[in-house]
């Protein structure tokens, strides 16, 4: 018997005659009229080479071989009704998941001690790992699940296949040690053009500001390009270079070092940090938990 040749409404007829013992209520108990229930009874009949259920006084009373099948029938429908139809239950009190993130290095020493404390409070269970892959693998991770979720900036996964919600906008701001020869509030354009400069370009990628002062013409000499966002903070405290970044990046910097902020001379580009995430995981409860969660923590809106 192939089951890609069953009638799987067939089942719940089987059922209700097992249970009812009668035609007419068998049919009220799955809304059909009693010739259709009979027409089904016919057809089981027909399926299991056996009479299965046979009038015997006001009863319709199951063979033996129905007898056979009637606990196991039972069994099929409870496991369909409790374990595969019923909607998928997320507790973070009780999950053991470990969630993927997909984020560069300043992303783990923004977000991740906040979360980490939300964490211990709502889902002591929950285990974290972070992966930091130049831009065009991000979709990749996402799309295969290597990946659960980015946050960043990740102009690349602005395309269909994917949610993003924004989490804050951040505008570029320079930075600079405390001590630097610089003590003017706004750094001046001959300032900025005078003095040498940082940039951190993780796996190569072009940086955001560069690529604006290139768009306005303004060439500036940068003595040192990096490629992680936390080894700038130690090389902007030591030098009179200047970096420009982020803003929330300098706040982190700013926050653990001695270090200061400065505007430049230009209206500087705005970026979005936000969350990216593949729609496979859309409808997944424990993502959007998780999803829900970030943003209420970072979100500035």
């Amino acid at each position: 018997m192939n089951i890609a040749n069953i009638d799987l409404n067939l089942i719940l007829a089987f059922n209700a005659m097992y249970e009812h013992r009668n035609v007419t209520r068998a049919g009220e108990a799955l809304s059909l009229s009693q010739p259709a229930m009979s027409a089904a009874v016919g057809r089981l009949r027909v399926l299991f080479d056996d009479p299965l259920f046979v009038r015997s006084g006001l009863e319709m009373r199951p063979t033996p071989r129905a007898l056979e099948l009637g606990p196991t029938i039972q069994q099929v429908i409870q496991t369909l009704q409790n374990d595969i139809l019923q909607p998928i239950q997320f507790k973070p009190c009780e999950s053991k998941r470990v969630f993927t993130l997909l984020t560069p290095d300043i992303g783990e020493a923004n977000f991740l001690p906040s979360i980490l404390t939300m964490l211990a409070k709502q889902a002591p269970q929950i285990n974290l790992r972070t992966l930091a892959m130049p831009r065009h693998l991000a979709a990749e991770s996402l799309e295969s699940g290597a990946a659960e979720l980015a946050i960043g900036y990740f102009p690349d996964l602005k395309k269909t296949g994917f949610f993003q919600q924004t989490l804050m906008r951040s505008s570029h701001i320079c930075l600079i040690r405390k001590k630097h020869p610089i003590t003017s509030q706004k750094m001046s354009q001959s300032q900025f053009m005078s003095y040498s400069h940082v940039v951190v370009k993780p796996d190569g990628r072009e940086h955001v500001f560069e690529k604006f002062l290139n768009q306005i013409g303004i060439k500036r000499r940068v003595h040192l390009e990096i490629s992680h966002f936390m080894s700038l903070l130690p090389i902007v405290e030591s030098s009179d270079l200047i970096a420009t970044v982020p803003k929330d990046l300098a706040e982190f910097c700013v926050s653990h070092g001695d270090v200061r902020m400065m505007e430049p001379p230009f209206k500087a580009p705005i970026i979005d940090v936000q969350l990216f995430w593949h729609r496979r995981f859309q409808k997944d409860p424990g993502h959007a938990w998780l999803r829900k969660t970030i943003h209420e923590l970072f979100s500035v809106n």
